[in-house]
């Protein structure tokens, strides 16, 4: 099944042109708020990334080079004027967080031959471990601040700028790496431009003034607000650290029509009660991504927001700009709705052929824009790129109105017995029990069976308990109400939800999942967690 949603096209732009022309058009308009640290208007933007960008060819960048942008989330000014300044080089950028493990940072650094590294405050490139590989390795990066390179080269001495075209190489953005080791996926200027507008009265989310998110650098959702600041028409806001109590006051004081966060956020957000001490009306707009959303979690996020449109977008780092948009509907709690922005959405079997509504296989997607690929691995982009279309790694099915639906993620699938379990079928029913707020399933060795599930969850009530047989807890804090939630409970709670073949063997309770900088649940940690727990348990 192939569903296309059109939309106007537009001139192909270099992120350096959208720049310009931002500031040409709104010179003191401010294009981002970072809470406590400072504002940035279009005009000082394109300012200070020219002189970064003349640091940089001072300093010997060429065209094509790497440069690693390692900053953290109230660095967001200077890394906004150190990406743009690159890319204004025309050489390539690799952000990256500083929730980067060092060996991540390193790794990273070395697998795209990073010729420099640009700095956040208090940030360094962590040292070479002494157990590295001893084969010849890439000249060592230097590294400088956005301010150091900003005052190398003199404004009447200042290099022109290289041409840079929509076809260049501009970004490598390294995915989230649940299931392995990281991968660069490449992005040309024309692919993160799609779909912008230069027409100041076409802007994306007009109806708000501020556009609120968290999103850490590094991550395509992060990505995708840096390009909303130099496109949409909303200043856009973020904190300098994402606290639930910082974020629900900057929805108060700003009134942000459009906020988005990820499922995670959304439930601290929720059990904190914030929606309850705090005027949330202002939000028109409330966004999810990086993880499917529970209808469970959508039904409180709708109530808590009495004025906004919830709705869950589905793409991939790999994929962007293709993208799935839904508008949370009661009738289709479970669907992520249908491909925007002239993108096409298609379920295949193994070998790529195109399967009927209703028939599960393969999720791929595709959009007009120029495709993304793995940066160095030709043969990872030959199993993941296919004439523009892009496999998620999802199985899925599209309905008869073309609806998607997510049945798991192809690695986190679990066969038990004779039986092929979605994870997220059963987490979906765990975020329906009222002591619940998070959970997780993954699969766990069985010596008949091959697998059964095991389920993770945070108490919704704070400090509870899971006990009972089956049920581990590896928390360290005190019970409190819902300590009488038990393994038992929640699987009669499960009964009238799911199949007998779907329900956990193993609960484990925590205080938290274990989540990536993107905000997904990395489950084979907490299939090692389980595993240790069980160990100790039985050696007590």
């Amino acid at each position: 099944m192939t569903r296309t949603t059109r939309t106007r096209r537009m001139p192909a732009l270099t992120v350096p042109e959208l720049l310009r022309l931002r500031a040409q058009q709104e010179p003191d308009g401010v294009a981002m708020i970072v809470e406590g640290q400072g504002t940035l208007t279009f005009a000082e933007w394109e300012r200070r990334s020219a002189a970064l960008a003349a640091g940089l060819a001072e300093k010997g960048v060429a065209p094509g080079d790497r440069v690693a942008l390692h900053f953290g989330s109230r660095d967001w000014i200077d890394f906004a004027v150190a990406f743009c300044g690159v890319l204004e080089a025309g050489a390539v950028a690799v952000p990256m967080s500083d929730r980067l493990a060092p060996a991540e940072i390193r790794y990273m650094v070395g697998h795209c031959s990073a010729a420099a590294v640009l700095l956040g405050r208090d940030l360094a490139l962590p040292p070479a471990r002494t157990d590295e590989s001893q084969a010849p390795a890439a000249p060592e990066p230097w590294t400088a601040t956005p301010a150091e390179l900003e005052s190398v080269a003199a404004p009447g001495s200042r290099p022109a700028a290289p041409p840079v075209r929509p076809g260049d190489l501009a970004q490598i953005l390294y995915t989230s790496g649940t299931t392995g080791r990281p991968k660069g996926v490449g992005a040309s200027h024309a692919n993160l431009a799609y779909g912008c507008v230069t027409q100041p009265r076409h802007r994306r989310f007009a109806h708000s003034r501020h556009l609120l998110h968290a999103f850490p650098i590094g991550t395509n959702a992060g990505q995708t607000m840096l390009i909303n600041a130099l496109d949409a028409r909303p200043t856009v806001l973020t904190p300098a650290r994402f606290t639930p109590g910082r974020f629900a006051r900057l929805i108060e004081t700003y009134r942000p029509g459009t906020v988005f966060l990820v499922p995670s956020m959304a439930v601290e957000l929720l059990d904190a009660g914030l929606h309850e001490r705090h005027d949330m009306s202002g939000v028109v707009l409330l966004g999810s991504a990086a993880a499917a959303l529970p209808p469970a979690l959508a039904e409180r996020l709708a109530a808590a927001f009495p004025n906004a449109t919830v709705t869950n977008y589905y793409t991939s780092t790999e994929a962007a700009p293709a993208q799935t948009i839904m508008i949370y509907d009661r009738a289709r709690p479970a669907a992520l709705g249908r491909p925007a922005f002239d993108g096409s959405l298609r379920i295949a079997d193994e070998e790529g052929n195109p399967l009927p509504p209703g028939e599960t296989g393969e999720v791929w997607m595709r959009s007009p824009a120029a495709s993304r690929s793995y940066y160095g691995d030709e043969e990872a982009s030959a199993r993941a790129f296919r004439d523009g279309w892009v496999r998620m790694g999802d199985v899925g099915y599209v309905d008869a109105d073309g609806y998607l639906y997510l049945v798991d993620r192809e690695s986190d699938v679990v066969k038990t017995g004779a039986y092929k379990v979605s994870t997220l079928q059963v987490e979906a029913a765990l975020y329906e029990h009222p002591e619940i707020a998070e959970a997780a399933v993954f699969g766990l060795p069985h010596p008949v069976l091959g697998s059964v599930l095991g389920a993770a969850v945070v108490a919704r009530s704070g400090p509870a308990s899971v006990a009972g047989p089956g049920s581990v807890s590896v928390s360290g804090r005190v019970p409190g109400p819902g300590q009488g939630l038990s393994a038992s409970e929640v699987r009669a709670f499960l009964m009238d939800r799911l199949a007998w073949h779907e329900l956990p063997e193993r609960i484990l309770v925590v205080d938290d999942l274990p989540r990536n900088q993107s905000g997904k649940v990395i489950k084979k940690e907490l299939l090692t967690l389980l595993g240790d727990s069980m160990i100790s348990k039985e050696g007590e």
